[in-house]
């Protein structure tokens, strides 16, 4: 199922994809909550981040994953419709 929206197509809703050509950033996803649905840019292009927790993680990684967190916490949690959101989810 593929679904345009605004000239971006999509494999779904709530289902991120990288934006290796937009100028400044590097995701993007349609976030659907109940009837609303909306196109979020996020991520930095180019930003080398956390990505996910791995075994053996330096402290520097788990001190930058623990710094953004608490950085955007109150966004993070207004859920599925903020960028923060999305970056905590796929980037952090």
């Amino acid at each position: 199922m593929s679904i345009t929206y605004r000239g971006e197509t999509f494999s779904g809703y709530n289902k991120p994809k990288r934006t290796p050509n937009h100028p400044t950033k590097s995701h993007v996803v349609l976030a659907k909550e109940g009837s609303k649905i909306k196109m979020i840019r996020f991520g930095e292009q180019g930003a080398s981040t956390a990505g996910a927790p791995k075994a053996g993680e330096s402290a520097r990684m788990k001190a930058k994953r623990k710094s953004f967190k608490a950085r955007h916490g109150k966004n993070i949690k207004k859920g599925k419709m903020s960028a923060a959101y999305w970056a905590d989810k796929v980037k952090w």
